[in-house]
């Protein structure tokens, strides 16, 4: 028997995060936490590898909306330990929408640009057919499936390039070898969409609305990109605030030059993000370009790059 949530103390959503300790996770619990009710449970807590352990603290918690965050997103890593993956990536967000299904709560799980093939030549609609290079993207694909399966409420939120404040990514890494004088070098040939945490979880509120619909939402930052137009915007970003950076150009590489990789990765996985912008009242996911410039600014408000 399916209950019915009527949210938290006050009306205020009672939201659980899984993976909090991660950087979208840590980023959407602070966001949520001003006018919200949330439960982050990191992985000490919430072990997707331990499936029914977590739909257990899911029960006991009895939110009304659940953010799994978590995920083996090792894509290397997955190719060689391909039952944990699986466990963890398609099994675990299966069996947890299942709780939810039963609580009556509504699960959004993230998931990635990596179920995409990589063969188009623009950005991929969510309607788009899937078909990963990887087993990590195979295991995603399960979990999205699995979870779409347990419930036509919950929603699958698919992310690239994830960069914010809550753990470093590659801009900051960029950032901290030119502010040592070393050379930075950037994948030139591969093309996706940035997707700033801040952004994620702005664009994330209209979904906790009981009418929402739930299926596939693209959340990603406008416009496409490569790994170095990416972190060169960075390292300008971070020239105009300022910053005196002893490199300010980054070197271009090819993705076939890293040669310690082990899986496939699409070459091309930038997206649209329709469904989300229509559900935002027709406002559009800001640029990559302006939200790699806030981000930046931010790291210099705080000190982080002096």
């Amino acid at each position: 028997m399916q209950q019915q949530h009527s949210g938290g103390e006050g009306g205020r959503p009672r939201i659980a995060i899984l993976g909090a300790g991660g950087r979208l996770g840590a980023a959407l619990a602070r966001a949520f936490k001003e006018d919200s009710q949330v439960l982050p449970l990191g992985r000490l807590q919430a072990d997707l590898s331990n499936p029914l352990h977590v739909v257990e603290l899911v029960r006991q918690a009895n939110p009304s909306i659940v953010i799994n965050c978590a995920a083996m997103t090792n894509v290397d890593a997955c190719e060689t330990e391909r039952s944990l993956a699986a466990t963890v990536n398609a099994e675990a967000p299966g069996t947890i929408a299942a709780a939810c299904t039963e609580i009556g709560a509504r699960l959004i799980h993230i998931s990635t640009d990596y179920v995409f093939s990589g063969e188009a030549s623009s950005p991929y609609a969510e309607d788009a057919a899937p078909r990963p290079l990887s087993w990590y993207g195979e295991t995603k694909l399960q979990g999205e499936l699995a979870v779409r399966a347990a419930g036509a409420r919950h929603g699958v939120l698919r992310v690239s390039w994830v960069f914010g404040p809550d753990r470093d990514s590659f801009i900051d890494k960029a950032l901290q070898t030119a502010r040592q004088g070393e050379p930075v070098k950037a994948v030139a040939d591969k093309i996706s969409s940035p997707t700033y945490t801040l952004d994620v979880a702005a664009a994330l509120r209209p979904l906790f609305a009981d009418q929402a619909p739930g299926g596939i939402y693209h959340v990603c930052n406008r416009g496409a990109c490569t790994w170095q137009d990416w972190a060169q915007a960075a390292l300008d970003a971070a020239i105009d605030a300022g910053i005196n950076m002893p490199i300010r150009n980054v070197e271009p590489i090819k993705l076939a030059d890293l040669t310690a990789m082990v899986a496939r990765r699409p070459v091309y996985s930038a997206m649209s993000c329709r469904r989300i912008e229509a559900l935002m009242g027709g406002q559009s996911m800001r640029a990559w370009r302006e939200a790699v410039g806030d981000y930046v600014r931010l790291l210099v408000a705080e000190g982080r790059l002096s």
